[in-house]
């Protein structure tokens, strides 16, 4: 936090606070305790989800470990009536992508439970507690589904009402709020880099246990800072018999005739995402099989290579913002829409070498160097640092003010169809060839850039800060 000026070195009074503050790095100060929150939040998250695939396919759904989870017949019926018949990875891999798509369905109820009942604070606090709860739970295999539902109800209330805060930081039309947020997802890279080097090593060297373990501790020191910094942060209405005693106006039409196509949008930000989402949960397995990780006569664990990625897309996301204020200064700067339309195309480079790489793996039936990791990353990461970190802005900015926190839930919908979604691809490891498993990626991420821009091309307009800005000023 040393980079919040003197001015700023006590916490806001309520009459205090000010959105054009400049104490952090050119943003509100509250940006930086925001940030340095969700960097151990999704320390911890990550910290889960990189074990959770090598967890569950190669220990805990095996036949003589799985008998001991609690309730565990329940699920499997159901997701087998679902999905027919599952391998032991098949079923792995698909819970893998449920949980890992659930935590984004989730933010809606919190959203609720924020606006409507408790107030973002103390939502967000209650959700910190419970996710720490849950990871501290993975130690034991009995209570596996038990820690599953303290993280999913955890991180509901966590993700959304932080990331709303992050855009109560700014008054409306104040074009920092998009590099707020691309700020604000940087100390997620972070996380990312750590998560793998400490947890992931623990989990693969000592004990899966040791890993999760780690992962909890980490949301601990995650609530401790919000709880610090709170006093940064903007004041929150009151409230009186559970609701706001601030009074809030109806949705105009032209409000929920937005606020309907943010929702149309959302199956087009799931196709977008697949490739890289495809990284976060079936790669892990397919390198543990098709890459030669041996360096030095020494077995490097496979979850480093999400690490790998978390650097290269931390390096990704500077240059893009550094880019993006360059060239605001010499040229118009696209619209969010524009911008998760060339990010999406680029991105769809990552898989499309993979499916090279697969070729190689189905023609030679060896295994390929970890530079595949990079290259996947490198091409990849360019352009998602343009499209989740863009896409959230954009629904921060046209979400009505009334149900901010609604919508960024809602925002968080396709995280969730995305994850399951790839979750379920990742079943097609054992019936597709390896170069047919990414190219499929790879199609599908192209459909959606593509898609961005006849969204953009109809209703561009609509969703624009100019004629947000008109109307605010018509209305007085």
């Amino acid at each position: 936090m040393s980079a919040i000026a003197p001015h700023t070195a006590q916490p806001y009074s309520k009459d205090e606070f000010s959105r054009d503050d400049t104490a952090f790095l050119g943003h509100p100060a509250g940006l930086g305790w925001l940030s340095f929150c969700e960097l151990w939040e999704r320390f911890s998250y990550y910290g889960m989800q990189i074990l959770l695939g090598l967890y569950l396919t190669k220990y805990l759904f095996l036949p003589e470990h799985i008998g001991s989870v609690m309730g565990i017949n329940v699920v499997r019926v159901a997701v087998e009536a679902v999905t027919g018949p599952r391998t032991p990875l098949q079923l792995g891999l698909f819970i893998s992508g449920l949980y890992a798509g659930l935590v984004y369905l989730t933010p809606i109820f919190g959203g609720l439970i924020a606006d409507r009942l408790l107030g973002r604070t103390k939502t967000i606090v209650m959700g910190a507690s419970l996710m720490a709860l849950g990871h501290f739970l993975m130690a034991f295999e009995s209570s596996f589904l038990l820690a599953i539902a303290c993280l999913l109800v955890g991180v509901g209330c966590f993700k959304g009402n932080i990331a709303a805060q992050v855009g109560a930081l700014y008054a409306p039309g104040d074009k920092r709020n998009a590099t707020a947020f691309q700020i604000f997802l940087m100390s997620v890279q972070i996380a990312v880099i750590g998560a793998p080097l400490v947890c992931g090593t623990l989990g693969e060297k000592v004990g899966f246990h040791w890993g999760f373990g780690a992962a909890g501790v980490g949301m601990l020191i995650g609530l401790v800072t919000y709880l610090v910094g709170r006093g940064w942060l903007p004041p929150e209405p009151k409230l009186e018999k559970g609701h706001a005693t601030v009074e809030q106006p109806p949705l105009t039409r032209t409000e929920w005739g937005r606020l309907w196509l943010l929702i149309g949008l959302l199956p087009l930000l799931m196709l977008s995402i697949v490739g890289n989402q495809q990284f976060n949960i079936g790669f892990t397995v397919w390198s543990d099989k098709h890459m030669d990780l041996m360096m030095f006569g020494w077995q490097v664990p496979v979850t480093w290579l999400q690490g790998v990625d978390a650097f290269v897309s931390s390096g990704t996301m500077l240059m893009s913002i550094a880019f993006w204020s360059w060239y605001s200064k010499r040229r118009n700067e696209p619209d969010e829409l524009m911008k998760m339309a060339i990010g999406s195309m680029i991105a769809a480079g990552g898989p499309a070498l993979m499916a090279i790489a697969g070729q190689i793996v189905d023609t030679t039936h060896g295994k390929v160097g970890p530079i595949w990791t990079l290259a996947y990353t490198v091409v990849n990461d360019i352009g998602f640092a343009n499209v989740l970190a863009v896409g959230l802005a954009l629904y921060s900015r046209v979400a009505p003010r009334q149900i901010v926190g609604l919508v960024i839930g809602i925002y968080y919908l396709h995280l969730f169809v995305a994850n399951t979604f790839v979750g379920w691809l990742g079943g097609f490891m054992d019936i597709m060839s390896n170069r047919d498993f990414w190219a499929l990626h790879a199609l599908l991420v192209v459909a959606a850039g593509v898609l961005l821009l006849v969204a953009r091309a109809m209703f561009g307009r609509l969703l624009s800060a100019e004629t947000m800005n008109a109307e605010r000023d018509a209305a007085g």
